[in-house]
């Protein structure tokens, strides 16, 4: 598992690269740091694995295995606007569970077998540690939309056990992703917003996408409810994995 604190210093460090490198020329005000926090519930949508992908590893759902949920959801991110076309975004998003599984069938996993309506213990862990650049091509006292690119560092594993037989398989990878965002004025205290972070092809996708309402409380705070989608996964030799988790969580942020 890749820990909060090592990821922190790889964006502080990608942050401090592309702020001297590139952005310093173009600063002309003082930055301001925007903060989001939210916390929810996760529903399990989707979740089919096969591990390995092929005759040594059966297909099976850890949606109908272990149910909906909900999970916990909390995200926390960061925006740290260096003038009024560039910024930097640093957010981070742990997303796991550890439920009573029952399958229908026996199941073959990452080395091991699984009985059939006995009660088994699944794991499964999707943390997402991200960091970004995006560019405002608007922003004014209406709203504002950007579009950039972000790093996503993802911490992933699934593990199930039975008794003294337990099987596993964990990945750290890092995938590019694109980056859309997006708000709209509804009225002097109320926003929408939406944000998009994404990509498909090859072997898989990841898709985070997300609207939020957001009232004003003060010049500087604002709470909101938020909906949002993740979507994705893969489909290789090893490894053939596909999520959906929808979630619905409330929001308080404020800027410096």
């Amino acid at each position: 598992m890749l820990p909060i604190t090592r990821f922190l210093t790889i964006a502080v460090g990608a942050v401090s690269i592309v702020s001297v490198l590139v952005l310093t020329p173009a600063m002309a005000a003082d930055p301001t740091v925007s903060l989001r926090l939210t916390a929810g519930s996760s529903w399990q949508v989707r979740n089919d694995v096969q591990i390995p992908n092929d005759d040594m590893g059966s297909r099976f759902s850890l949606h109908d295995a272990v149910g909906t949920g909900p999970v916990s959801a909390v995200r926390f991110e960061l925006n740290w606007a260096l003038n009024n076309k560039h910024g930097i975004r640093i957010m981070l998003a742990p997303l796991s569970y550890t439920e009573i599984a029952l399958f229908d069938q026996p199941v073959r996993f990452a080395g091991e077998t699984y009985s059939a309506d006995q009660v088994s213990e699944a794991t499964y862990r999707f943390n997402s540690w991200r960091v970004g650049y995006h560019y405002s091509l608007v922003n004014n006292d209406a709203g504002s939309f950007r579009v950039g690119a972000t790093l996503k560092v993802r911490d992933a594993e699934i593990r199930l056990q039975l008794g003294d037989t337990e099987s596993f398989d964990d990945d750290v990878g890092i995938v590019p992703l694109l980056y859309l965002a997006g708000s709209y004025r509804l009225s002097e205290r109320v926003t929408f917003r939406a944000d998009f972070d994404g990509l498909a092809g090859g072997p898989g996708r990841a898709i985070d996408i997300g609207a939020a309402l957001d009232f004003a409380i003060s010049r500087r705070w604002q709470i909101g409810a938020e909906v949002r989608v993740l979507d994705g996964g893969a489909d290789t030799d090893d490894v053939y994995n596909f999520a959906r988790f929808n979630s619905a969580a409330l929001a308080i942020s404020t800027q410096f």
